[in-house]
């Protein structure tokens, strides 16, 4: 899946407060995946990042990821 998106009218930046909470759940997310034993590919880890940056929404992070 390829999810090209730039911060536009439609899609503003994101506030530094988002970015934390952001940030916060994805690092969480990262923690479990590693307590079972995996740890994120490079591909979802950019994902992440461009969720993280407001890139992407959480249902397209979600689908991006989903579809790895």
């Amino acid at each position: 899946m390829n999810i090209e998106r730039k911060v536009t009218r439609d899609h503003p930046r994101i506030s530094t407060e988002e970015r934390a909470r952001r940030q916060e759940a994805v690092d969480f997310a990262r923690g479990s995946v590693r307590f079972e034993g995996f740890e994120l590919n490079a591909e979802a880890e950019a994902i992440n990042r461009r969720f993280i940056d407001g890139e992407l929404t959480v249902a397209e992070h979600v689908a991006a990821i989903a579809a790895l």
